[in-house]
């Protein structure tokens, strides 16, 4: 007998039919042996919904208030589930956040998990089989329910795991695993029975969608294995923990025996460039542009620098997210007398390409490749950032399917 964590997202308890299709996958673990605790999310479209109304009663609503109601999507779906397996003979019985507690900090909208009590749980365990918890909440140091974010189900998910000292978190979404590369960009994109943490961490900062980034972090402090599955499969097809393990278990890297050099290509649309012409090359430029920006609280990623001739001016090229490009354009406009620039430009049509794996520390050449096959379909580079294990590319949106197919056969993920 094990302890599993599973966890349902929004798409997987999107109504009735698709709640009862969930009971299933809990059925089955539970008769397989195990004990369950079951995080889901609130139902597809819901907090959405939620959000609207906050926003139509006010247009600032006071954060306390905001979390105290878009919390309650995830407390309908719990309840439901719980209605559910109850009839199918599961015992099992819904909590809240606050019920356990879950406790966070007074970061309203965005909070932070700070502890995870367990006697409750553990209470609970010695009698009932699956422990139905609301996702993306908990109850702050003011004593009031707290919202973790979007996507912060997937967070709460792995911080219960973490406290459980479960075997396996199993996070249940619309995919079956984790690919090399988009699907639906790469006919022959594969999908991984194992991926690192930092590999799923890099992956998930840029650009893939399956788990939040905050949850593979905690994941990773903690040692909880993941494994991504789908919540649309046949529940029958698979017998709990058995020898057949569905989808893809994101793990130490010490557990993956034959290490790819490079495990995946990651791709993001959300990145938008910003230029600046001929700005005077002297100390203090860099904090003159990019200090603003900060307390504008203006991620930037990407840098290039590049001297003119004359060795007294450069051009200066960066990256931010593309929600925030016309607010960065009008912090740097606003510093122009201080910069001096002769112009400024901005464009969200490019997309950042990342090749991925931890095999790169111990392989040379991987970043040559990258820009060898590129220079070979003609798609030039128009900035470069790189870590231990991952080299991004920024490139026109117009070659990114061709980029993408292109590293893919390059680097042996056709068929891995």
């Amino acid at each position: 007998m094990a302890l599993l964590v599973l966890k349902f997202g929004g798409t997987s308890v999107a109504d009735i039919d698709k709640i009862r299709h969930a009971a299933l996958h809990i059925k089955r673990e539970v008769e397989a042996g195990h004990k369950v605790a079951v995080v889901v999310s609130a139902m597809a479209g819901t907090t959405d919904q939620l959000v609207g109304w906050t926003k139509e009663a006010s247009p600032s609503p006071d954060r306390k208030e905001y979390d105290a109601i878009v919390s309650t999507g995830e407390q309908v779906t719990a309840g439901l589930l719980a209605i559910v397996l109850n009839d199918m003979a599961i015992d099992s019985r819904s909590w809240l956040g606050w019920q356990l507690p879950i406790k966070t900090n007074s970061s309203h909208g965005s909070a932070r998990i700070t502890n995870v009590e367990t006697a409750a749980l553990n209470e609970f365990f010695k009698t009932g089989s699956a422990a139905i918890i609301a996702g993306f909440q908990g109850v702050s140091d003011n004593n009031r329910v707290a919202t973790l974010g979007r996507g912060g189900s997937d967070t709460s998910a792995v911080a219960i795991a973490a406290a459980l000292k479960a075997r396996r978190c199993d996070i249940y979404t619309d995919v079956d695993g984790v690919y090399t590369t988009d699907p639906r960009i790469v006919a022959k994109a594969q999908k991984l029975s194992r991926i690192s943490y930092e590999e799923m961490l890099e992956m998930a900062s840029l650009g893939a969608k399956v788990l939040q980034t905050r949850s593979v972090e905690l994941a990773m402090v903690h040692g909880v294995r993941l494994q991504v599955r789908s919540s649309f499969d046949d529940p029958e097809a698979d017998q709990g923990d058995g020898n057949r393990r569905p989808g893809t278990l994101v793990c130490d890297e010490e557990e993956i025996v034959e290490q790819q050099v490079v495990s995946g290509i990651a791709y993001s649309k959300d990145e938008a460039k910003v230029t600046l012409t001929r700005v005077a090359d002297r100390p203090g430029i860099a904090a003159a542009i990019f200090g603003p920006l900060a307390q504008a609280d203006i991620n930037v990623d990407m840098i290039v620098q590049n001297v003119s001739d004359d060795g007294r001016h450069a051009d200066i090229t960066f990256t931010v997210p593309v929600n925030d490009l016309g607010d960065a354009l009008k912090v740097l406009r606003s510093c122009e007398d201080e910069i001096t620039y002769e112009a400024i430009n901005g464009t969200s049509d490019v997309v950042k390409v990342s090749v991925i794996g931890i095999g790169m520390r111990s392989h040379a050449g991987v970043a040559a490749k990258m820009f060898q096959v590129l220079a070979e379909k003609g798609i030039n580079i128009l900035a470069i950032t790189t870590s231990e294990i991952k080299v991004s590319i920024l490139i026109d949106a117009a070659y990114a399917e061709l980029a993408i197919r292109t590293l893919h056969t390059a680097y042996g993920l056709d068929e891995v």
